[in-house]
């Protein structure tokens, strides 16, 4: 993917995931109405924690293109994984990103409601990255991705077994050396 390409879907995609997720959804449940009359510093705190959180998750879409030649969306997975950065402590840093922005939002107008939304998106980005993301991430790049959540503290994924369309019902560990997109490239980490 050319960067101007990788450009252009990680805008789009910022606009309809995270915008949503962190500013439409909780425009609609607080108008940005403030709620409970919280005390001056811990508003200002919320107001803290979302100028972090739009800094990181700015910063990680940025990553994307530039170190991943890819965006954070599904249908148009980067080239490389993605280890720099906050990649290097977290594995996840736009799920935290989002989730500190909600958490801020919900401190700095003081509405509880917005924290219950922050723990139903939690649950739901935890359940996506097992289910969907740390599996196809362990199958795509490999070695490379288990390092890196070492690195980063994560448990390993446990190896898949898949059958390889054996008659005798045999099945194949998925253990490869080095990721391989599809063109069969080895793909290196990137550490920058």
């Amino acid at each position: 993917m050319r960067r101007t390409s990788a450009s252009l879907g990680s805008i789009a995609f910022f606009l309809l995931a995270p915008a949503i997720v962190a500013g439409v959804i909780p425009w609609w449940l607080t108008g940005w109405h403030a709620g409970r009359a919280w005390p001056a510093p811990v508003r200002l705190v919320g107001l803290a924690l979302v100028a972090a959180g739009v800094i990181v998750l700015v910063e990680a879409f940025v990553r994307f293109v530039r170190e991943g030649l890819g965006t954070p969306a599904p249908v148009a997975p980067t080239a490389r994984l993605v280890v720099g950065g906050f990649y290097r402590y977290v594995r996840n840093p736009m799920y935290l990103a989002v989730l500190v922005t909600i958490a801020g939002e919900a401190l700095a107008l003081g509405r509880l409601v917005l924290l219950v939304y922050g723990l139903i998106v939690w649950v739901a980005f935890a359940t996506f990255a097992r289910a969907y993301e740390e599996p196809h991430l362990a199958e795509r790049f490999g070695d490379v991705h288990r390092v890196s959540d070492r690195r980063v503290g994560m448990a390993p994924q446990a190896p898949r077994v898949a059958s390889r369309g054996r008659r005798s019902g045999a099945v194949a560990v998925n253990d490869r050396s080095r990721a391989r997109p599809s063109d069969g490239r080895a793909v290196e980490p990137y550490d920058g």
